[in-house]
């Protein structure tokens, strides 16, 4: 059985060790579909599943307790990247690592962002 696969409906994404990381963080086990999508799908995606009218630069999705869905939108976190001091390459890296996050059960908080820390920097996101 597949555990990880990516679709892209945007221009470009940067290749990175998504399937390594998300085996690092969620287990070889847990079965995740990333999409890079534009941003009138995530925008779109996040009025109707959270009600959100913004176009947001992640969203995560879990399906069942062994499965979820991760969205990015790579123009949104382009534009994003420099605020928070990366590269795009390395802030979508971050925002896939932020959306794995939340699917293991992380909510926003000092503790999260120490783990945000740990694997930026195991996996030279910067």
């Amino acid at each position: 059985m597949e555990t990880f696969c990516i679709t892209a409906t945007a221009k470009s994404y940067p290749k990175l060790p998504y399937e390594k990381i998300k085996n690092d963080i969620l287990g070889k086990k847990y079965r995740l579909s990333v999409a890079f999508v534009g941003g009138t799908r995530a925008q779109a995606l996040n009025q109707t599943y959270r009600n959100k009218s913004y176009t947001p630069n992640v969203l995560s999705f879990p399906l069942e307790v062994d499965s979820g869905e991760i969205f990015i939108t790579p123009t949104i976190a382009r534009k994003e990247a420099k605020k928070f001091d990366m590269t795009p390459h390395g802030y979508i890296g971050f925002l896939f690592v932020h959306g794995c996050l939340h699917l293991k059960g992380h909510d926003h908080g000092d503790h999260m962002d120490k783990l945000e820390q740990k694997y930026c920097k195991k996996y030279g996101l910067k």
